[in-house]
């Protein structure tokens, strides 16, 4: 039975790391663990390509927290460590009706679109010293009947960014990595790829730009969870489902806000903490 995962860290042994996967961690506000693929030999055997992969984790995503600021502040400073300079795309990906997978809709709506501000403002300094972003959101192919992939390169072609940031709800293995954990990564995404469900990938290699996935456990699969608990595999005819946090409506709203404002502080330095705390 194969385990579930979006997280690099659950698919990397990390007490017996291959020569080409090296791991670091730093952090402060986060406990941040840096993995660096080198190539794609193990692709195979971690399910994993080359890229970088970095994990921030914290006690509880869903909880405020005086370190609220300086956390937001922290995760800005790694986003900004893969966003190249020029337009950047954010994508909010999901279904915003489901509340496990409303992560990415819900994080793009605090983020702050600039892009039209350059020809509709011009003569305000500030508004064009902002970095022009273009944002969207634009549900799952059950509802549109259009993968998402091709709705992101059709406007990708048309506006052309130098990047574009996905986010997205993930799956995890471990049932403590729910609603803890932050994974940024620039080897793009398969939305649903986590609950066996992969659409078209959003990738550099068919974007044509550097894509940035940025995402929050908010489900485990079942049989996944009997693993860790018992150390055996689920009998084959106990059916699967995908089991997710009890406070998930508290868990989405406050995770995607704290991903709101890391990606808008790390696309807008200019603008501080509480400038993009008064926008929303």
């Amino acid at each position: 039975m194969s385990v579930r995962t979006d997280l690099a860290m659950e698919s990397v042994n990390i007490s017996a790391l291959p020569e080409t996967v090296h791991m670091s961690e730093r952090g402060e506000r986060f406990r941040i663990t840096e993995i660096v693929i080198d190539d794609d030999s193990c692709k195979n055997s971690i399910g994993k390509g080359k890229g970088r992969y970095v994990t921030l984790e914290y006690d509880d995503l869903s909880q405020y927290t005086d370190e609220y600021e300086a956390m937001a502040e922290e995760l800005s400073e790694e986003i900004k460590q893969f966003i190249p300079d020029g337009t950047v795309l954010v994508a909010g990906l999901g279904n915003a009706d489901i509340t496990p997978d409303a992560l990415g809709p819900q994080a793009a709506a605090k983020v702050l679109a600039t892009r039209h501000l350059h020809d509709e403002m011009g003569d305000e300094p500030f508004l064009c010293s902002l970095r022009p972003v273009a944002v969207f959101s634009g549900g799952v192919l059950g509802q549109t009947g259009i993968e998402t992939a091709e709705i992101v390169r059709a406007i990708a072609r048309e506006i052309k960014p130098s990047a574009i940031i996905a986010v997205d709800s993930l799956a995890c293995s471990d049932i403590r990595r729910l609603g803890t954990t932050i994974q940024i990564t620039d080897t793009g995404i398969s939305p649903g790829s986590g609950v066996a469900n992969a659409r078209k990938e959003l990738s550099e290699r068919c974007m044509g730009v550097p894509v940035i996935a940025i995402g929050v456990p908010t489900v485990v699969d079942m049989h996944t969870i009997v693993r860790s608990l018992t150390g055996e595999d689920a009998k084959g005819d106990m059916p699967n489902m995908m089991v997710t946090p009890r406070d998930i409506d508290r868990l989405t709203e406050r995770g995607a806000q704290l991903l709101g404002f890391g990606i808008n502080l790390a696309l807008q330095p200019t603008m501080s903490f509480e400038d993009v705390r008064g926008l929303f």
